[in-house]
Parts: structure tokens; C-alpha cells; sequence
């Protein structure tokens, strides 16, 4: 081995303060690009998953990919690693891990940092949410872990991360629901949007059975809502003439957890209060930086 890097160097080294609000996901992938960092030939045996990964479910096909790219060209970029009681603990590069294992490799090219339980937790999580490819499940998790372990309130929490106290507090209720309905949002078979009017359920049974007929019945966040209203509305499904509209309502849906309305030339964002338009325009990346 030729030594170890020393988080003291770099940026992670600052403290807390230099983390949040910085770009951690580009900060880590820098020191992994770093020429001048030492690297070192671990065997993959000897490294144990991070115990504060946020991200249960990984995508098979592309570590499957990802593995077939490493038989044929190597491991371009090395994972981050600390020496743990025994061995090592990752601390991020997991799909490189997995892939390298899946190639058969016996090791595999190691940046060895120096840092504690505390700042390895705050990477882990922190890194992940930035990347902003979690589910809403993990991302909730993740926050829900940040608030317990570092005793932040919301507010303080919300700030650190550049998001709306609104759009926290949102995404921490989703962790009332019953596990098996939040099961369903890891698999994909129910959206943000879809539970969100869930939580106001009281009855866990009837929000199990709420969210099996979303998935039976192929409804919309619109017919959740409405459903759900205090004065029950029936609501005539709509029929599908199009195709491709239904599609782009669907995606926008998703990925902005509101209600859409979209036509041959109009499109209609649904919000409820100031502070949901808020979290739809930062979502959209549409508000302007603070000039403070």
C-alpha cells in the first residue's frame, strides 16, 4: 500500500459546515479523479457494505452492465473506503463494489479516508440525496436519519439543505404510512403523489386497502384526491384519447407530486397553498438564488 489520504486535506475536512450546501457528490467524485491521490489494491472480501446506506434497491441490469464494462476495461475510478475493527467499511463507490464482485474480481483499486462514524453517516447520506436518484422512501428515511442522529429540528434541517421546510416536512409524514403501502412505493407501483392523501388515513387496514385499489384500479393522483375528499365525488374515469398526453401527464405527475391537466396546447399545474407552489417551482428549479 502507499499510505493513506487523510480527509483533513480535502474540502470533507472543513467540518459540518463545509458539507452542506457544497456539491458532495462532485466533491467525492473530484478526490476519486484525483491522479495524485494514493491508491490502493483491496481485496473485496475484506470490505464490508456502508452502514449507513440510504439506497435499498439498485438497479440488476446495470450493475450487470456495469460488470461487463469492468471485465473488459478495469476499474477506471477507485471507491472511498475507512479501515474499520476489521477489514474496511465502504463509504461510497457501492454499484462499483457490487459490479466488481459480479466480474469475479478479487480487488479492487481503494482510496483509504480517515474519518469518524459521525462524518461517515453524514457522506453517506448526504451524497445520496444530492444525487436526487432515491426514491421517495430512501429520501425520507435519509432525512429522517439526519434529524434523529444530528438532533436537527426541520427548520435548521431544511436549511442545511437548501429545501422548503414544507417540502421536508412532506416527505418525513410519508414514513407514518404502513410499511407494506411504503413497499409499494419502493417497487414503483405507487407514487409520492399517490400517497401523500393517504397519510391523512387513520386506519392503517383502510390505507392498505386505499392503496391496493390505486394499483388495481390504475387511478390517477386526481381520482386519489378526489376520492379522498371529505364529501366523497365520483369521478367518471376519463377516457384515454391520447396516448402520448396521458404519458406526459403521468411523468409530470411524478415527478412534480401534484395533480396535471394536460391538452393538445395547454398544460395546467395544480398546487394548494404557497408554500406547495414553492415546492413545485423548486423542484422545476424555477426560483431565484437568494442574493444575501
Amino acid at each position: 500500500m502507499r499510505g493513506e489520504l487523510s480527509v483533513e486535506n480535502k474540502k470533507l475536512g472543513k467540518g459540518l459546515d463545509a458539507i452542506f450546501g457544497e456539491n458532495l457528490s462532485q466533491i467525492l467524485e473530484e478526490m476519486q479523479q484525483d491522479e495524485t491521490s494514493d491508491r490502493n489494491d483491496i481485496k473485496i472480501i475484506d470490505i464490508r457494505p456502508n452502514p449507513y446506506q440510504p439506497r435499498k434497491k439498485f438497479d440488476d441490469v446495470k450493475i450487470q452492465e456495469l460488470a461487463q464494462s469492468i471485465k473488459e476495461n478495469g476499474v477506471f475510478t477507485p471507491i472511498l473506503i475507512r479501515k474499520g475493527i476489521t477489514g474496511y467499511e465502504l463509504i461510497a463507490g457501492e454499484r462499483r463494489l457490487r459490479a466488481c464482485k459480479l466480474a469475479g474480481l478479487e480487488s479492487i483499486p481503494s482510496i483509504i479516508l480517515e474519518i469518524t462514524d459521525e462524518k461517515m453517516m453524514e457522506i453517506s447520506l448526504l451524497e445520496n440525496i444530492q444525487r436526487e436518484n432515491l426514491n421517495v422512501i430512501e429520501e425520507a428515511n435519509a432525512y429522517n436519519t439526519l434529524l434523529v442522529n444530528l438532533n436537527y429540528t426541520q427548520e435548521q434541517l431544511a436549511e442545511r439543505l437548501g429545501k422548503s421546510r414544507t417540502y421536508l416536512a412532506n416527505m418525513i409524514r410519508i414514513l407514518r404510512l404502513p410499511q407494506e403501502v411504503q413497499q409499494m412505493v419502493m417497487d414503483d407501483k405507487l407514487t409520492m403523489g399517490h400517497v401523500r392523501p393517504l397519510i391523512t388515513m387513520k386506519n392503517d387496514n383502510e390505507i392498505i386497502d386505499m392503496a391496493k385499489k390505486i394499483i388495481k384500479e390504475n387511478l390517477s393522483v386526481r381520482e386519489v384526491e378526489h376520492l379522498l375528499q371529505p364529501v366523497p365525488v365520483k369521478i367518471k374515469k376519463e377516457k384515454k384519447t391520447d396516448i402520448f398526453l396521458d404519458n406526459v401527464r403521468s411523468i409530470m405527475e411524478n415527478k412534480l407530486q401534484t395533480s396535471i391537466d394536460v391538452t393538445s396546447n395547454k398544460i395546467i399545474i395544480k398546487y394548494e397553498n404557497v408554500d406547495d407552489l414553492n415546492r413545485i417551482l423548486e423542484i422545476m428549479d424555477c426560483l431565484e438564488a437568494d442574493n444575501d
